[in-house]
């Protein structure tokens, strides 16, 4: 019996020391999942929302890994985004925090805001007004200007809010891509601290840590943990599965 139960109990662990080897494995080289805390994001993505990112999706960096463990510099086995990919990277301001922004702008690339409209390398992006936006988790707030943008030199769109036409940052000079960066903004565009601002800035392709893929989950904020009456309706259906553009 005494033999059994120490059989039993070295199975255990070697069972959990198997299981966190195989999930560390997985969050470091194929997805990782990250939930959304904040609106920058909107329409794309909403507050509640649970996602896995493509772990191999430009490569591995020393971000890729626990802990941003310094074991190399550089990106192996490195690609460069696709123009509109939603991107995950650290924020190149402390290289600690977490970021998820669309990425707009590719080495070599001239951006620039003139009166809402995103301009690159001097081609407007196209807007077309869609129906109007109503956040699930603010019914207070009224219906907010939603557009299908579609950016220069490709063919996918995507959604992007505009609150105000005279936002802070609807206007600017031109930005520059430098080699190894990118440019990164938020679908909520005058609600965003993105790349057009010192705060966030040029990204450094070292900095990225993967590509959205999918929505894996996605709750509105109306029923707390202890609240579990309320869990079925508090629920995004529509958004469990959903791809990511």
């Amino acid at each position: 019996m005494t033999a059994r139960k120490t059989g039993g109990v070295k199975d255990t662990v070697r069972t959990l020391v198997y299981a966190i080897a195989i999930a560390l494995f997985v969050r470091t080289f194929a997805y990782e999942p990250f939930n959304i805390p904040s609106g920058s994001m909107k329409p794309t993505l909403l507050v509640g929302d649970y996602l896995f990112v493509s772990k191999f999706a430009y490569g591995y960096s020393r971000y890729s890994l626990p802990l941003s463990l310094p074991l190399f510099s550089g990106r192996i086995f490195g690609s460069l985004p696709e123009r509109g990919d939603v991107a995950v990277f650290k924020l190149p301001t402390d290289n600690k925090t977490d970021y998820i922004k669309r990425i707009v702008g590719l080495p070599g690339d001239r951006l620039q805001m003139n009166d809402g409209v995103l301009y690159v390398n001097g081609v407007a992006a196209d807007l077309e007004p869609v129906s109007p936006f109503i956040d699930d988790m603010d019914g207070r707030q009224g219906p907010i200007a939603r557009f299908a943008e579609t950016l220069p030199s490709t063919n996918r769109h995507h959604y992007i809010l505009d609150l105000t036409q005279h936002g802070r940052l609807d206007n600017t000079g031109v930005f520059e891509v430098p080699a190894d960066h990118v440019f990164a903004m938020g679908d909520n565009r005058d609600n965003s601290l993105d790349s057009r601002t010192d705060a966030v800035g040029y990204i450094p392709v070292e900095n990225l840590i993967g590509r959205a893929e999918i929505m894996m989950f996605s709750v509105n904020g109306t029923a707390r943990i202890w609240e579990p009456w309320k869990w079925p309706w508090a629920i995004r259906y529509d958004r469990i599965f959903k791809r990511i553009i």
